[in-house]
């Protein structure tokens, strides 16, 4: 009555992994960027006294979300170089652009968003602000840099991981 059972150990896939974390969070910085922060300008949000607490709270959780993604991308990046085959694995520079995606998260968490929810918060009621400070604009233009390098290292990243994909697929470099 002895069975015997045979227990594979199927390693994960991290490429796709990486691919569909990179797919969800540039998708998502590009909703946010272009259809979130949009309509709460145009429809006068950003002008109300409670903006900062509304946009620290929105900016807390997707910040997060990020560096999930980030740390996600990274582990999978490095599970890739020290796993596949010499022709197939990433580079040098995949190992690099998923360490400055994380460095990018990093400065948006811990950098960015908390200086500008601080710069944006109404202290005194009986002055209201009518511009904001002359720092947020420097604050928005690293911000709009950052964003830029982080859509252009995770697409470079992308297309690595899809053409890895494929030559995998194809049997070629194992």
């Amino acid at each position: 009555m002895a069975m015997i059972s045979r227990v594979t150990v199927r390693k994960p896939a991290w490429q796709t992994v990486v691919m569909l974390t990179l797919l969800f969070w540039l998708s998502a910085s590009l909703i946010v960027d272009t259809v979130v922060m949009p309509v709460l300008y145009t429809s006068g949000m950003m002008a109300e006294s409670g903006f900062a607490i509304a946009g620290h709270s929105l900016f807390w959780v997707f910040n997060r979300v990020e560096l999930v993604c980030a740390a996600l991308v990274l582990t999978g990046i490095l599970n890739l170089r020290y796993t596949l085959g010499n022709g197939t694995r990433p580079t040098h520079q995949a190992v690099f652009l998923a360490s400055l995606l994380l460095v990018v998260a990093l400065a948006f968490t811990y950098g960015l968003a908390p200086q500008m929810s601080g710069l944006g918060l109404q202290l005194n009621l009986f002055n209201p602000v009518s511009e904001p400070p002359a720092l947020m604009n420097s604050l928005h233009a690293g911000y709009w840099l950052l964003e830029t390098l982080k859509l252009l290292a995770g697409i470079v990243l992308l297309k690595e991981c899809w053409n890895s994909l494929n030559l995998n697929l194809l049997g070629i470099g194992d």
